[in-house]
């Protein structure tokens, strides 16, 4: 960064962070002073996208401490891989089950994912991982490419789109049982794993059911 003085928050921002400080936490200070003392010991790790309009925590109505949260552009995990360049998602992982011991993993998934609208639409165009633009970006999106081949090809792009918003769930619910710290957690019974799909519009939630390979309403 050069030298030039950084600019104030924006107004909207100073008197949200404002509110913030004295409402909710005032309301909670004892637990903000425990968890700084004590650490954390979240008892789930989400795994959600970077979209703006989906708050795990607002859905959950979680306070502080109960999740250990992991943001990226689709909600992805990556396959188990040494040398790989996604390390970031593959390094929360670990830290989460190995160091954390957190009892439950979840893959939260939602409806409108640009994410993933912008990879089907490039590999479409048989252009993902080739455009000029959104370099890293389409770098990450490659690893959608095994789902978005399985797709059934008779499908209109709407229709496909939507399918893949929850078979990318699939899939990485399946990738995180490449990494060993996964699976010998969750042959152990100490670690359950579940895909979840968010329709932004309607705030309900779906399960995936492994039995019936399905995306079940949650009542």
């Amino acid at each position: 960064m050069d030298n030039k003085p950084s600019k104030p928050l924006p107004e909207t921002l100073l008197k949200q962070f404002q509110k913030w400080k004295s409402t909710q936490f005032e309301e909670y200070k004892y637990l903000h002073k425990k968890l700084s003392e004590e650490g954390q010991s979240p008892e789930a790790m989400i795994v959600s996208c970077c979209d703006s309009r989906v708050n795990p925590t607002s859905i959950f109505d979680a306070n502080i401490g109960q999740f250990f949260i992991h943001r990226n552009i689709a909600n992805l995990v990556p396959p188990c891989e040494i040398d790989n360049d996604h390390s970031g998602t593959s390094a929360t992982l670990e830290y989460a089950i190995e160091n954390l011991k957190i009892s439950h993993l979840i893959i939260l998934g939602h409806s409108s994912c640009g994410g993933i609208r912008g990879a089907y639409e490039l590999h479409k165009k048989n252009i993902l991982g080739g455009d000029k633009k959104n370099i890293f970006l389409q770098k990450w999106l490659k690893l959608l490419l095994p789902t978005i081949k399985n797709l059934n090809k008779n499908l209109p792009s709407e229709e496909a789109i939507s399918e893949l918003e929850k078979l990318s769930i699939v899939t990485s619910l399946d990738n995180v049982l490449t990494y060993p710290f996964a699976r010998k957690a969750f042959e152990n019974n100490t670690l359950s794993i579940y895909g979840l799909w968010h329709n932004i519009s309607s705030g309900d939630l779906e399960q995936y059911n492994p039995e019936t390979k399905n995306f079940e309403l949650i009542e």
